[in-house]
C-alpha cells in the first residue's frame, strides 16, 4: 500500500520532528497539512498550512475541517506537537501540570478526534503520536512532562484496541532525546542554570543511550512512513522506542 495521495495532518510541522516527517511523507506522496502556532515556520515549509493551537478543541475542529475541504478527507494523524518544561517537583504547582498536560495529552486527543470521523468512513487510517521515552520511564525534574507522556501512551493502547476492528490502527513512537530546537533550548537552561559546560550538559543527557549520540528527525520520520505502511497494518497500540537501547 502506497500512501499516495492519501491526506495526512502534521500537527507541530513547523520544526523539528515535525518538519522532518510531512517532508518526508510529502516525497512519498501523500497530501499533508501541517498545523502549528508560528505562521513564519510553517510558510517556510511549502506545504499546505493551518494555524492552530492544539490544545483548544474548537481551533483543531476549525483546522481539521478547513483542511478537508482543500485537500479531502483525512487518513492520517500524525500528532508531533508537544512541550516540554523541566522543573523541581518543589517548584511544582497546578500551573505547570495542567500546561504539560494540555499539549501533551489534551492535545493529541483532540487531534485524534477530530481526524477521526473521515477514518470511520473508510475503515482505514492511521493514527500516531510522537510521544517520549519519559513516557515509558521517568526522569528527574520531568514529572509533569513524564506523567503527560505516560497519560498518552495510556491513550494510545486504549484507542487501539477500541479501533482494532474497523481497519485504524494506533501506535506511539518513543523517541530519546533528539536534536530539535526543542533540544537546543533544553541544552541552553541547564548549561546557564548548571554552570557547566556544554559538553558537560550533553554527557549528562546522552548517559543514558548506549549508542552515546541524540536521535535524528529523520530516523523518526522513517519510522512514521513504515508505520503508515501496509506492512504495518498489524501494528496496533504499540510503543516503538527509538532511543539506542536505552529502552
Amino acid at each position: 500500500m502506497s500512501i499516495q495521495g492519501k491526506h495526512i495532518i502534521v500537527t507541530g510541522g513547523g520544526s523539528g520532528v515535525g518538519k522532518a516527517t510531512a517532508h518526508k511523507l510529502a516525497k512519498e506522496g501523500a497530501k499533508i497539512t501541517i498545523l502549528g502556532r508560528t505562521e513564519e515556520q510553517l510558510k517556510e515549509q511549502n506545504l499546505n498550512y493551518k494555524l492552530c493551537d492544539v490544545t483548544d478543541e474548537k481551533d483543531v475542529e476549525k483546522a481539521f475541517n478547513m483542511a478537508r475541504i482543500e485537500q479531502g478527507p483525512i487518513w492520517g494523524v500524525i500528532a508531533n506537537a508537544g512541550a516540554a518544561t523541566s522543573l523541581p517537583f518543589k517548584k511544582f504547582n497546578q500551573e505547570h501540570l495542567q500546561s504539560m498536560l494540555a499539549v501533551n495529552l489534551i492535545g493529541v486527543s483532540n487531534s485524534f478526534h477530530a481526524g477521526l470521523e473521515d477514518m470511520l468512513d473508510k475503515n482505514d487510517g492511521r493514527m500516531i503520536v510522537i510521544a517520549s521515552t519519559a513516557g515509558l520511564k521517568g526522569y528527574a525534574y520531568s514529572s509533569a512532562y513524564s506523567a503527560a507522556k505516560h497519560g498518552v501512551i495510556g491513550l494510545v493502547r486504549s484507542l487501539a484496541l477500541e479501533l482494532a476492528n474497523v481497519g485504524i490502527t494506533v501506535n506511539a513512537i518513543c523517541p530519546g532525546y533528539t536534536e530539535t530546537p526543542l533540544l537546543e533550548k533544553a541544552i541552553l537552561n541547564i548549561k546557564e542554570k548548571s554552570k557547566i559546560s556544554r559538553v558537560e550538559v550533553e554527557k549528562i543527557l546522552l548517559k543514558g543511550n548506549p549508542q552515546g549520540r541524540f536521535i535524528q528527525t529523520d530516523e523518526i520520520a522513517e519510522t512514521v512512513l513504515w508505520l503508515c505502511s501496509n506492512a504495518a497494518r498489524s501494528v496496533n497500540g504499540h510503543t516503538l522506542t527509538i532511543s539506542g537501547g536505552e529502552i
